[in-house]
């Protein structure tokens, strides 16, 4: 079986880490699997670029500036929204056409229009899609942030000056999808079962399967090492509790950074005596911000891209924490838990999915920085190995490539028997 999964990035972002993950799985349990990108990265044989990067970047352009006469010329949700009126057509790539299945992922900004993927969905390729959020199940938004017009058809959109009208370009934009739709059959996979959930609220999804497959991992990599040697390597106090922070950009107010600097500072004026014990680690681009107001020494690891530098900052931490206010499967708390490090965020998304309450780390009530400072701290006063034996047998039985892989195998067997009794 030959399987061409399509992403727009080979490295950069969640969906990007989580498809390139799941190549490797594939590969690593019997199923032959390249992965097309619009931006190659590294020099990976399993990887496959687009090639004419000027034609991709012309293609972002006329998208980015489409949707910035439609703001008005604001930059506000400049990148919250696409529209896919341009991309790549695909289906004359020899990658393309040795597929027995076509696996799309994330594919915006420039990768591929609603018209090219109409025609993969044309073509007779059977297609699995899997969602790393809502746009696949939406007109141009990638999180609904409570919205439920997705479910009776989108207008009137947030996103939108004026919030829209009856006629806007989210109404517009779902009558082209509803159109590349029509008749055609999409195996749409969700990363968590909360995004599954709503998916198959969609109206534009209406007779589609949406089933859950979480993202793989590989536990031969993330996984529990020496905190002592870690914490020489990363230079890095050993007679201190670390509280680990990560994200891309850690100034993205999506990922809550502002309730942990508050459930910190808490921390440390409900616990005086802990002045000189508590420590913060802060990972991803602006990791430095993090520092300002705190009450407790910030230690910050910047952007890291190399694995085993990461391996070690998840292994120096005693807990990990994600206040994010939006998320689907988030591949950090996965990577912590794997390194056996227990892990607090809020109840949202598919957070609550990896997280078992007082068990692999701590649950707290959406937006409730008391609850955060107290699964913090409760987190920290728990028996430590405990936790980390219950994080890791987690991810092994949920997360690790082989789980992974084989209902990956699953979807894709079930959609080539389908195609075959058809013909």
């Amino acid at each position: 079986m030959r399987v061409l999964i399509v992403n727009t990035s080979e490295r950069k972002g969640g969906a990007a880490v989580a498809a390139y993950r799941l190549v490797e799985a594939l590969n690593n349990n019997g199923v032959k699997a390249k992965m097309l990108v619009s931006d190659k990265e590294t020099d990976s044989i399993t990887v496959v670029e687009l090639g004419r990067k000027w034609l991709s970047r012309w293609h972002f352009l006329w998208e980015r500036w489409t949707i910035f006469f439609h703001l008005h010329f604001s930059r506000t949700h400049l990148f919250h929204v696409d529209i896919a009126n341009s991309g790549t057509d695909i289906t004359r790539l020899p990658e393309f056409k040795e597929a027995d299945v076509i696996h799309l992922h994330w594919i915006n900004q420039g990768m591929l229009s609603l018209g090219s993927i109409r025609k993969i969905l044309r073509s007779g390729k059977p297609v699995v899609w899997t969602m790393h959020d809502m746009w696949p199940a939406t007109a141009i938004c990638h999180l609904t942030l409570g919205c439920a017009r997705f479910k009776s058809g989108c207008r009137h959109c947030k996103y939108l000056p004026g919030n829209g009208s009856d006629n806007d370009l989210a109404v517009r934009t779902w009558r082209k999808k509803t159109n590349m739709l029509k008749g055609q059959h999409v195996a749409f996979v969700a990363c968590s079962k909360w995004l599954a959930g709503e998916a198959r609220g969609s109206l534009l999804l209406e007779g589609q399967s949406v089933k859950a497959i979480p993202n793989p991992i590989d536990t031969h990599v993330f996984c529990p090492k020496s905190k002592r040697e870690a914490r020489i390597r990363l230079n890095l106090p050993q007679d201190m509790q670390l509280i680990l922070f990560a994200a891309q950009r850690v100034n993205n107010a999506n990922k809550g950074v502002e309730f942990l600097q508050n459930a910190c500072n808490k921390l440390m004026d409900e616990h005086p005596e802990q002045n000189g014990k508590l420590g913060i680690l802060s990972m991803g681009r602006h990791a430095e911000s993090i520092g300002e107001d705190l009450q407790m020494p910030v230690f910050s690891m910047g952007y890291v891209a190399d694995v085993q530098t990461l391996v070690d900052i998840y292994n120096a931490a005693d807990v990990f924490v994600l206040p994010s206010l939006s998320e689907n499967l988030p591949n950090t708390i996965m990577e912590a838990m794997a390194c056996g490090v227990p892990c607090v965020g809020f109840k949202v998304g598919g957070i609550p999915e990896m997280i078992d309450h007082c068990q692999t780390g701590y649950v707290a009530s959406y937006r409730n920085t008391d609850d955060l400072k107290d699964g913090i701290w409760w987190t920290l006063q728990a028996d430590g190995d405990e936790l980390s034996k219950a994080s890791v047998r987690k991810v092994a039985q949920n997360y690790s490539q082989t789980s992974v892989a084989s209902r990956y195998y699953e979807v894709y067997h079930e959609i080539l028997t389908m195609k075959h009794l058809k013909l």
